[in-house]
């Protein structure tokens, strides 16, 4: 009987103590961010999607002319190759392959210099959308904000509480953006 009063009074006790930390606990503010759709209604975002277009166009003129010119060469020596000296033939063999081995590698480099692009182009807009949610997560008091878009950031929003709520509206007017 004695045990049964010390554990009745030990849980009172825990009960009291847990009833009096939430009340006063600071509430836990919940909000999520589409990410995706901030940035692309972003003037920036649209600007770096042009910029970005026309370095691609650049790069497939250069590559269009690169196989036209290899294209052009492979006639030249399939229409003479009976006609040239072993010299000669060893030679364009030699040449062609040097072209297509050219080919290659700016095929290479032109894929490491558009993803470096589009890194420096997106960097300040996302920069810039992290500022203004750190902005908006003081302003608004809340105690986390989550990417709801998959595979931004750190990870993607697996639940969406009902108190949760959709700063999208908030980064926007922070960022200007209508």
């Amino acid at each position: 009987m004695k045990n049964t009063l010390k554990l009745f009074a030990l849980v009172a006790f825990m009960f009291t103590a847990f009833a009096t930390s939430a009340q006063t606990a600071k509430p836990i503010k919940l909000g999520h961010l589409d990410v995706q759709k901030v940035m692309t209604s972003m003037p920036e975002f649209k600007k770096a999607q042009d910029d970005l277009a026309a370095k691609e166009q650049e790069i497939r003129k250069e590559l269009t002319a690169m196989h036209e010119n290899y294209q052009k060469l492979m006639q030249e020596y399939q229409a003479n190759a009976k006609t040239l000296t072993e010299l000669s033939r060893t030679a364009k063999e030699q040449e062609i392959q040097g072209l297509a081995e050219r080919i290659q590698n700016f095929q290479q480099l032109a894929q490491e210099q558009m993803a470096k692009t589009q890194e420096d182009l997106l960097a300040p807009i996302i920069t810039k959308i992290q500022n203004a949610v750190q902005a908006v997560g003081k302003e608004g008091g809340f105690t986390y904000i989550f990417a709801a878009t998959p595979n931004f950031g750190q990870g993607a929003l697996l639940y969406t509480a009902d108190n949760s709520e959709d700063v999208l509206p908030l980064v926007k007017k922070k960022l200007g953006i209508q």
